[in-house]
């Protein structure tokens, strides 16, 4: 299968910039994967589409304001990093940029001292690991100095850091967000849960090998990057006892699809785990952990749209994609959202 067979023709306008001040006030597209049928409506509408019995699987990662600009010692040249995955320790696997001037040995000063980087080497693909140096908690250094790491087709600051972050966030890890589920409010998940629909929480540390674009002709030859997950014992029960009674398992995002897809034995059946997973997910792939599916619209030729594809069939998803692009959805991280049932 070709990378080309996954473009779709977007209008740039159409890139949300921003996020909506009320989160469920998103439109959602459901897309039934068996007839191809379409339905518009808007996300708290997701309610009507979940039935007793269901388990909904939400990513607790957080977001951590991973983008750093500092300066080469004794070069006034602005250096920036973007902070990938924590290797152990005060070690770190960043993206840099820009990257030709950033060697092994080279070392980086932030915030007047406050965190100082020594680069270790060059891993494939460009990465830099580096370790960090510094006095007081990590976690309160990057805070002070860090920017959250909006990816860079939106070009609008972020006034409210929150927008980026699921009001279920928790475990701190992500140098992106799992946006699938920016569209939920606390108040809209108490009543999917009075519904009779159960809450399962994992965790997947996204990091940008998710979104990175696939550079090969043949998508079979693209390789995905690592990411951290963990799945508990209680989530673990949670699932098995809703396909065990007949319920589905619907992943809220692309992140959660990935991480039970990883764990789950061939009939289904998650056990708790944590570790690393670099599935690639794409048309031909069979489910054996999810039913249904609630996520965003992805970029063209992207590794998200070919696991989508994998679920509803490229053709479905495609045509699905140019009837949201007809009808003037907000795509990517800010967008609108779909339900593939």
């Amino acid at each position: 299968m070709k990378t080309s067979d996954f473009y779709y023709d977007l209008p740039e306008e159409l890139i949300a910039q921003y996020p909506l001040n009320n989160r469920e006030e998103s439109r959602l597209l459901v897309l039934d994967k068996e007839t191809g049928r379409i339905e518009h409506g808007k996300f708290k509408d997701i309610v009507d589409y979940l039935n007793p019995g269901d388990c909904l699987v939400l990513n607790d990662t957080r977001v951590i304001p991973a983008r750093l600009f500092g300066n080469r010692i004794g070069k006034e040249e602005k250096i920036e990093f973007l902070l990938l995955k924590n290797i152990e320790d005060s070690k770190w696997e960043v993206m840099v940029k820009p990257g030709k001037k950033v060697k092994p040995g080279a070392t980086i000063i932030f915030g007047d001292g406050l965190l100082v980087a020594q680069v270790l080497s060059i891993e494939e693909g460009g990465t830099r690991i580096v370790e960090f140096k510094h006095d007081g908690i990590f976690q309160e250094i990057l805070d002070r100095l860090g920017e959250m790491p909006l990816p860079p087709y939106i070009k609008e600051k972020l006034e409210d850091k929150e927008r980026y972050q699921t009001v279920y966030s928790k475990k701190e890890g992500s140098a992106a967000a799992p946006t699938a589920g920016l569209h939920f409010t606390k108040e809209l998940l108490d009543t999917i849960e009075k519904k009779g629909v159960r809450l399962a929480f994992i965790t997947l540390h996204v990091g940008l090998g998710t979104f990175r674009p696939v550079k090969v002709d043949n998508i079979e030859e693209h390789t995905m990057h690592s990411e951290y997950y963990e799945v508990s014992e209680e989530a673990a029960i949670i699932i098995n006892d809703t396909r065990r009674n007949g319920g589905r398992v619907i992943a809220v995002g692309t992140t959660s699809t990935r991480t039970l897809e990883t764990i789950a034995e061939e009939d289904g059946t998650i056990q708790p785990k944590k570790g690393w997973t670099d599935i690639f997910i794409y048309p031909g792939y069979k489910f054996k952990a999810i039913d249904a599916l609630i996520t965003n619209f992805h970029l063209p030729e992207s590794t998200l749209l070919m696991l989508v594809s994998a679920l509803a069939g490229r053709e479905k998803i495609l045509r699905a994609y140019r009837v949201a692009v007809e009808n003037r959805y907000r795509f990517f991280s800010f967008g609108d959202a779909m339900f593939i049932k």
